[in-house]
């Protein structure tokens, strides 16, 4: 899971692209980049770590320009170094940098392509710059550099690409282009807003980096659309695939975005809070006469649900653990091993909140659950009488393809397991896990603004089919045993 962004403005906008990432910053603490277009010259700056540690004031002064992109990343494919970094950069044909979150799942076949066929090399084993070398091609093909060959490049690029994509990109002498992937699996927001009577445009992962940067929301990218905006803030749209069936990953909902965004006109907040309604009602179905004292979230996420459980089931909901905001996402940490040292240093229990209690702590997911053993844990030893422990998601059986970190079934504590063997495995007293009908009636609401969503992780259902030996292929690259052979 990556963060992107691209603004089209009638000033420098790379210290616009600079604060907009730092509220993506929660999508990718991996690596981040900015790439700039100034009339014939592209300019490029990435490197690894967060974004306040990738640019200082020496690197921002060389992005100069009123077109350009960025990307904060989360590895899920490919390898961890400096050189996976994004945005990647071709110089022929015209000059194209572009920005990539999700993952492709035909890269093998792909890489094969664009060698063989499309004389081009790819340099990296990320799918991001096979991606890019395959939107170069097709736009080249075209003989032209006008929004309608971008189109139709775009076109191409959709008949080749297996998986779930939101791009963003520049192209000297176009302007920006962006797009999805024809299921709409990974969000891409458009905003736009008048400086001194002009309109300028962006679009991001999330509306937050829009609301930051004063931009309105608009609507969402729509699946297998294209967009072009041209330095003079003109904006172009098609639809270069066939219409499919939308079917946007419902993990976001659950654990990547913020709150505070909206994603296929959804209120990400609103979902939570809904999720936290029906898992309650569940609660009450299975254990009328429950114990439970207190509902304990565990931060940040699943907080919106948390307190609507206690809501239903008439309990009191208390903060019990304090967060080291100087520690990133566990979830998104590369290696197993950082995630487990990193846990304790990140949560400290309020132990007031837990003598002689029962405790219901409630977190969004359980993946790979070593994060969540400790926790209970840490319950116990702060003086709980019992420790109950609630997913606001259903149990993750299943590896996600299209863009998150859970690519190993084996890593999935839920994987070939009941939910009894589970709850003993983490050390609770009892387990629960919201329903997967729950689940995307919560985030659809009442309006039933998306009637299918991608939940492969949670019922094994690949929207884009998978090829045979697919995972087998991806566990010899992506597991975390083999991103630590890779680093040693």
């Amino acid at each position: 899971m990556c963060g992107i962004l691209g603004i089209v403005g009638h000033n420098d906008v790379a210290a616009q692209l600079y604060d907009g990432l730092t509220v993506l910053q929660h999508r990718g603490q991996d690596a981040a980049g900015i790439a700039t277009a100034n009339g014939s010259k592209l300019r490029v700056h990435k490197g690894n770590g967060l974004v306040s540690d990738v640019f200082d004031e020496g690197a921002m002064s060389l992005l100069e320009g009123r077109v350009g992109i960025a990307h904060c990343r989360y590895p899920t494919a490919g390898s961890e170094g400096s050189d996976e970094a994004q945005p990647f950069y071709v110089n022929s044909p015209f000059g194209i940098a572009l920005a990539h979150n999700g993952n492709l799942i035909n890269t093998d076949a792909l890489r094969n392509e664009v060698f063989e066929q499309d004389r081009r090399n790819v340099n990296t084993e990320s799918d991001s710059e096979v991606l890019l070398n395959v939107f170069a091609h097709e736009l080249d093909t075209q003989k032209a550099l006008t929004p309608d060959a971008a189109f139709r490049a775009i076109e191409g690029v959709n008949r080749r690409c297996v998986g779930g994509f939101a791009v963003v990109a520049t192209v000297l002498g176009l302007g920006l282009v962006a797009f999805r992937d024809p299921n709409g699996i990974r969000p891409l927001v458009l905003g736009k807003r008048n400086s001194g009577g002009q309109d300028e445009y962006a679009v991001a992962s999330e509306s937050v980096a829009l609301d930051l940067l004063g931009f309105e929301r608009v609507r969402d990218v729509r699946p297998g659309e294209g967009i072009v905006v041209t330095p003079r803030g003109e904006l172009f749209t098609r639809q270069c695939a066939e219409p499919r069936q939308h079917t946007p990953c419902i993990f976001e909902y659950v654990y990547f975005a913020r709150p505070d965004s909206m994603m296929d006109e959804v209120s990400v907040h609103k979902a939570r809070m809904r999720m936290g309604q029906k898992l309650g009602e569940k609660i009450l179905r299975l254990r009328p006469d429950h114990d439970i004292d207190t509902v304990i979230p565990i931060p940040d996420t699943s907080r919106d649900a948390a307190l609507e459980i206690a809501n239903v089931i008439g309990v009191k909901y208390r903060e019990g653990f304090i967060k080291n905001r100087y520690v990133g996402r566990t979830f998104i940490m590369p290696g197993q091993g950082e995630r487990a040292k990193s846990v304790r240093r990140k949560l400290n229990p309020i132990p007031l909140e837990f003598r002689n209690r029962v405790v219901l702590l409630v977190d969004d997911s359980i993946v790979r659950g070593t994060t969540s053993k400790q926790i209970v844990q840490m319950a116990r030893d702060a003086g709980a009488r019992k420790v109950y422990l609630a997913s606001a998601a259903p149990a993750v059986r299943y590896p996600n393809v299209y863009g998150i970190d859970m690519p190993s079934a084996e890593e999935l504590v839920a994987h070939g397991r009941t939910d009894e063997e589970v709850e003993k495995l983490l050390g609770a007293d009892w387990l629960i896990y919201q329903d997967l009908s729950d689940l995307e009636e919560a985030v659809s609401g009442p309006k039933q603004r998306i009637n299918d969503f991608d939940s492969s992780c949670f019922n094994g259902e690949y929207v884009t089919g998978i090829e045979p030996g697919y995972f087998e292929r991806i566990q010899q690259l992506r597991s975390d045993e083999a991103k630590k052979t890779r680093r040693a």
